[in-house]
């Protein structure tokens, strides 16, 4: 793929969406992302950086007291709500022609988040950076955890396997398996790795980057997802891609992950494509760091993920416009 190398001024417009959500998952505290992430500055420094930033605020979910699990899947009506809630929200920044950032809560959101890029703009590509695949049906998982599912309930091609589920029915699949590229795997269940053979979706883990390098990794990614037309991107960005050594304060840490380094590249590569249309960042969960130092750790890299998402070039930058003072 070419860079586009007048990408910056392309989507220099950020509809920021809080999504205080923690029920696709048990542990508390993944809702306080959002408002951390932008007390840490996010805002200002994307508008720092030349970009025009409108936030939405934080999604209201409601707390549904009764939802007993149908088999094995666990807070599906808070889920089934939280997430239509999030697609309507996603649509509405769409439709004002902003590249969106949905700051999470847990993983199980990026349902919403992908449906409602998909209802506004149609045929999407998405990168999924994550240690996990999270593309369980909800008839393998393990767990129950919805976070850990959440890419079966959008593929057309997952759709015979999918039980209904109260909540769900307004869920239509959106998302081609030809369409979804995976970066950073090195945690997968048996049926996350039957599932990802079965239907052929292209998947970098960590041995790739380590076999390849991160630039490469990210050269054959968009390649392969142009390769059949040039589709807006969707980012779908787990903090815990990172190795727990940069960024803690998550849920679920798995050990060998992408240096900081290796996850700035990622997003820098994608915000220059000029096809980055919206990203979800997720999982920083405040609770889960031991020390204060965990948690700056883990916020402020996801700052900076989304720094790179939308021009922040870590060779310097400088406004357009700007002159050299005269003497």
């Amino acid at each position: 793929i070419v860079i586009n190398k007048s990408a910056r001024t392309l989507h220099q417009s950020a509809g920021v969406i809080g999504a205080p959500f923690s029920r696709g998952q048990p542990r508390g505290g993944v809702e306080r992302a959002p408002d951390l992430i932008r007390a840490a500055g996010l805002l200002t420094r994307l508008r720092e950086q030349g970009c025009a930033v409108k936030d939405y605020g934080n999604v209201v979910f409601e707390d549904l007291e009764d939802d007993e699990p149908p088999g094995l899947v666990k807070r599906v009506r808070a889920v089934g709500s939280a997430t239509r809630r999030l697609s309507e929200a996603v649509q509405a920044v769409k439709r004002d022609g902003h590249t969106t950032v949905m700051l999470g809560g847990d993983h199980s959101l990026a349902i919403g988040s992908i449906h409602g890029h998909a209802a506004a703009v149609g045929h999407l590509s998405v990168v999924w950076v994550d240690a996990h695949a999270d593309i369980n049906t909800p008839l393998s998982s393990y767990t129950g955890n919805i976070h850990g599912q959440s890419m079966s309930y959008l593929l057309h091609e997952l759709q015979p396997k999918m039980p209904a589920l109260p909540s769900f029915s307004w869920i239509r699949p959106c998302v081609w398996a030809r369409d979804l590229v995976y970066v950073g795997l090195r945690d997968v269940d048996p049926a996350e790795h039957y599932i990802l053979k079965l239907l052929g979706v292209k998947v970098f883990s960590m041995r790739e980057v380590d076999q390849l390098g991160v630039a490469r990794v990210m050269e054959e990614t968009c390649d392969y997802l142009t390769a059949r037309g040039k589709k807006p991107i969707h980012l779908s960005y787990d903090i815990d891609a990172i190795d727990p050594s940069v960024t803690p304060a998550t849920g679920t840490p798995v050990a060998g992950g992408l240096s900081y380094r290796e996850g700035v590249y990622i997003a820098e590569h994608l915000g220059q494509t000029g096809l980055l249309s919206a990203v979800d960042l997720v999982e920083v969960n405040p609770l889960r760091g031991q020390t204060e130092e965990a948690v700056q750790s883990t916020v402020s890299t996801a700052v900076d993920l989304l720094l790179a998402c939308f021009g922040r070039r870590r060779g310097g930058n400088h406004p357009p416009e700007y002159r050299l003072p005269e003497p």
